[in-house]
């Protein structure tokens, strides 16, 4: 088979997986602390016959760890992660880390996400508060407190920059390596009565579906015309007596 057959292949194989990850970003826009998927794409060569043909990979799709804006509600149960951090939620199977700060109360007082999953303390116990005492104020550091006294604190964790992310519930994450409490927040902290975006750029994600979209139809005519010529190529030789 020609080797502009399997150059085809591989980039519509590399193509249509770069428009699902950005039919994933565009269909999470308005999902608060989404992290965008991201590929990244190599080439190789190939080393049979003389000259080296060059493939495209599928890709390795590996999540965005870009911050997206953040948007004041003035809710005191939504809180933002303003730097580096990560929230963390206790669910059914196991932690998972995420940006998403918009909280409830349940009826018993445990502070959840709107999910109804327990948000956890530097500790990795959930958050008891009390259902009658008022307002929560929630500090820069996660301290909270009601009546000026304070219940308890949002844990902010750090997950190392190596480590690679899976997606969880709740717009989170599932490290591959284990997150570490914040100690130090200088530069980073906890942002009460803000809501962090998805960091997601909906022109530019835009822009880019469409261009992968013509990529697509593009290498799909090529790969069409090669494989026409190479029929032509064989019905040709089996006329030859």
């Amino acid at each position: 088979m020609q080797s502009s057959l399997y150059v085809s292949l591989s980039a519509q194989v590399a193509l249509a997986n770069r428009l699902d990850t950005l039919a994933s970003n565009v269909a999470n826009l308005s999902t608060a602390g989404y992290r965008a998927d991201e590929v990244k794409f190599d080439t190789y060569l190939s080393r049979a016959g003389a000259d080296p043909v060059a493939y495209s990979s599928t890709g390795q799709t590996f999540i965005s760890r870009d911050k997206g804006g953040l948007r004041q509600t003035g809710n005191d149960l939504d809180v933002a992660v303003d730097g580096e951090g990560w929230l963390a939620v206790q669910t059914p199977t196991g932690n998972v880390y995420t940006r998403d700060g918009r909280l409830q109360i349940s009826a018993d007082g445990v502070l959840q996400t709107v999910a109804g999953n327990p948000i956890l303390d530097p500790g990795g116990a959930s958050i008891l508060v009390d259902t009658d005492a008022g307002r929560l104020t929630i500090g820069r550091d996660g301290m909270i407190s009601q009546n000026g006294r304070a219940i308890g604190a949002i844990g902010l964790f750090s997950i190392p920059d190596e480590a690679k992310l899976a997606r969880g519930t709740n717009s989170g994450v599932i490290p591959d390596q284990p997150a570490v409490p914040v100690v130090d927040f200088v530069g980073q902290g906890v942002a009460q009565g803000f809501v962090e975006e998805a960091n997601v750029n909906p022109v530019l994600e835009m822009t880019r579906l469409i261009e992968v979209t013509r990529a697509f139809e593009q290498v799909t005519n090529a790969s069409t015309k090669s494989e026409q010529s190479m029929q032509d190529a064989i019905k040709r030789l089996g006329q030859v007596s």
